[in-house]
């Protein structure tokens, strides 16, 4: 008989033989940017998650910072009037979220700066590329994605990040990054599933889609090999970084990921409705917050990411867990 009862007699016997352990280099932290001055708008669907103009973000970084936490994700929400079929103001050399680059970079040059690269919160149709009639053109979104990706890395971003799911844009960001001299990284978003998970998001960031669905371009969750396959497509075509999106639910293809692609880091992102589902069923006393967070971020590294983009990741550090 084999016995391992020995290895959980007690809390300090059970640290001891604990081999994976979250900490606070691991998260980047997701923020959404919105224009104007001393804004501060709390997301209802995300309890302790708000909107910052960026006068108020960097003073929110400063925590952030002190935390030991020097990675961010940065979103832009614009008013719906400045939205277009084509989302020109995305790609704007002076943007929402390039100026909010430009800032963070002259006030905490330490943070490493990832944008998002999408069309979704920028077109009036909230779809991830642009459209003809009611279909996504994939090989016409790539060059306006290049451009987002331009500006954001000409404003001083480390990493851009796109999320639009369309065929080739891993190649299409590197090409023009390459021909303009950036040195920008890519973190590609390589395996994101069309998922039920991203209800809150859509309400933070007003990108849900005007009619229809994603399910044509982000990646059917019945598939098992498809991830590996997209994940190795943006790898042949340049990314640094690679992500699975979401997190909870994709153990497997996480593990997966990190095993087939050793070389090559990989981000796991706990996405809206994983965060908001774990603080529902804390505040109606369904299971312990703090517990049930350290459970599941503990879980996606273990699985294997090397990052995990999260909203809890501020509180995760300020309760030492």
């Amino acid at each position: 008989m084999k016995r391992f009862r020995q290895f959980r007699t007690d809390a300090a016997t059970r640290d001891k033989y604990a081999d994976v352990q979250v900490k606070a280099s691991d998260f980047i932290y997701p923020y959404f940017i919105v224009d104007g001055e001393n804004e501060i708008q709390p997301i209802h669907s995300l309890k302790g998650i708000s909107r910052f103009s960026i006068d108020q973000l960097l003073i929110d970084l400063e925590e952030t910072i002190a935390l030991g936490i020097d990675k961010i994700l940065l979103f832009g929400v614009i008013e719906n009037d400045l939205k277009d079929e084509v989302g020109s103001a995305g790609y704007e050399p002076d943007s929402l979220v390039c100026r909010a680059v430009r800032q963070i970079k002259k006030q905490f040059p330490q943070i490493i700066i990832f944008t998002d690269v999408c069309l979704c919160e920028y077109t009036s149709h909230g779809h991830c590329g642009l459209l003809q009639g009611q279909v996504i053109d994939n090989d016409s979104t790539l060059p306006l994605l290049a451009k987002i990706a331009l500006v954001h890395a000409q404003a001083g971003a480390d990493f851009v990040a796109p999320s639009a799911m369309m065929d080739g844009q891993i190649e299409a960001l590197k090409n023009i990054l390459k021909a303009n001299n950036q040195t920008a990284k890519v973190l590609a978003y390589s395996a994101k599933y069309s998922s039920n998970f991203y209800g809150p998001f859509r309400d933070a960031a007003g990108s849900a889609p005007s009619f229809g669905d994603r399910k044509s371009y982000q990646m059917d969750y019945r598939t098992k090999h498809q991830g590996l396959e997209e994940i190795a497509a943006d790898i042949e075509e340049g990314a640094d970084w690679i992500m699975v999106k979401p997190a909870l639910a994709y153990l497997d293809i996480i593990q997966r990921a990190s095993v087939t692609f050793p070389e090559v880091p990989l981000a796991a992102y706990q996405v809206s409705g994983e965060f908001a589902m774990i603080k529902a069923a804390a505040a109606a006393n369904l299971l312990n917050e703090e517990l049930a967070f350290l459970e599941s971020l503990t879980a996606i590294k273990r699985a294997g990411a090397n990052f995990i983009i999260t909203y809890y990741a501020k509180d995760f550090v300020r309760k030492g867990l």
